[in-house]
């Protein structure tokens, strides 16, 4: 749906001229888990997007509307709710709360939203209509934080409403991606540095088609056995507030220290920072053979260690290999389903794609989505354009 067809709805529906604000989903090329461990990611955005038509509301309610779900939602900012209901305007009420909470002062307002990124695909719709939320609804006033921050008010609306114990990455390169680039993100400092991707590349994201019910559970329990490895760790070593902050001979000296569990999750960690900022320099030299070796590594670190990977998502690895104009992939994403992301030439993806989905269908008896897509821009660029 273009911006013009989303306006033409919310002018039939609500009688009033919207602005319409935009936010990419993301896929993470390399560095998984380690955004909450104050580490180092690689993500880009993509050319998915959720997209929020917005215009005032003569007194304090909200009132929310989707071009994907029935189900309507209004809510009163002067006695908003204080947990979220577990369905889709979550994420748009968590932004509203968290906003008013940290001192900004929103009018009332109807949205309508329309989303592209697929859902529980692992490409972060959550994080998409979280950044265009508040982008819109700060529209409606006076303040215009920087992205940075915008990015960790909407961290801080997923955390803390909706609940889930979400690392800053998706946030942040939803607001700030830059097509042709992958993000460096030091998920401490929020330092960030733009790393162009080779032009002769497409990132060939495969979606298994299935999402297991554990991923929410397990995700907040990985967060917990990290942090049980930092205090053990932090009791011999000064200086250690994260795993970002372990190395790998520290790590090693404290193998029989801790539980095993705990030292395979510390150990992917530990590692898969290390590949981050491998991966940054096999970008910039061009090396796509070791770049693709890199992911495969993370894969197995995901699949062996950190133990978030699943058969689907295995099988879907597996299948990509021996296949023409491939250099390596691995999962993305919180695991357990979801997607892949494999670095692919431009003149291989289209055979990439039928050949992938033959074979993973040949395995499971799924047919899978394959998306070709490359970086694209975040909504700091898109906002630029953003209709009045």
């Amino acid at each position: 749906m273009s911006a013009d067809e989303l306006s033409e709805r919310f002018r039939k529906m609500f009688h009033a001229e919207p602005r319409t604000f935009v936010a990419p989903g993301r896929v993470n090329l390399i560095g998984e888990h380690t955004d909450y461990n104050d580490g180092f990611v690689l993500p880009c955005a993509i050319e998915f997007s959720t997209h929020v038509a917005i215009a005032a509301h003569p007194d304090q309610r909200l009132v929310l509307r989707s071009t994907e779900f029935s189900e309507p939602f209004e809510l009163d900012l002067k006695n908003p709710p204080r947990k979220a209901r577990g369905v889709w305007s979550d994420y748009v009420v968590g932004v509203a709360v968290t906003l008013r909470n940290s001192g900004y002062t929103l009018p009332g307002a109807n949205l309508l939203v329309h989303g592209e990124v697929p859902i529980g695909a692992g490409l972060s719709s959550s994080a998409a209509i979280e950044v265009a939320t508040a982008l819109a609804l700060l529209s409606l006033s006076d303040a215009k934080p920087p992205l940075p921050e915008v990015a960790k008010l909407c961290q801080q609306a997923e955390n803390e409403f909706v609940g889930a114990h979400v690392g800053i990455m998706d946030q942040f390169v939803s607001c700030l991606g830059k097509a042709g680039h992958a993000l460096l993100l030091d998920c401490r400092s929020l330092q960030f540095e733009q790393v162009a991707t080779p032009e002769q590349v497409k990132l060939v994201i495969c979606n298994t088609m299935v999402k297991h019910e554990l991923a929410g559970g397990e995700y907040n329990r990985r967060r917990e056995e990290c942090e049980a490895g930092v205090q053990i760790l932090s009791q011999s070593f000064l200086g250690i507030r994260a795993l970002r902050d372990v190395t790998r001979e520290q790590l090693s000296s404290h193998a029989n220290a801790m539980p095993p569990i705990i030292y395979k999750r510390c150990l992917h960690v530990v590692e898969e920072n290390q590949r981050v900022l491998q991966a940054v320099e096999f970008l910039r030299s061009g090396n796509l053979r070791e770049m693709g070796q890199l992911m495969r590594e993370s894969h197995r670190s995901l699949r062996d260690l950190y133990e978030v990977s699943c058969r689907e998502l295995d099988l879907m690895v597996e299948a990509a290999e021996g296949l023409p104009g491939y250099y390596g992939g691995r999962m993305t994403g919180g695991g357990f389903g979801g997607c892949t992301v494999n670095l692919v030439e431009s003149g291989d993806a289209e055979a990439f794609r039928e050949s992938i989905a033959g074979r993973y269908r040949e395995q499971t008896g799924i047919s899978p989505n394959i998306y070709i897509c490359s970086p694209a821009n975040g909504a700091g660029v898109q906002l630029e354009f953003a209709p009045m």
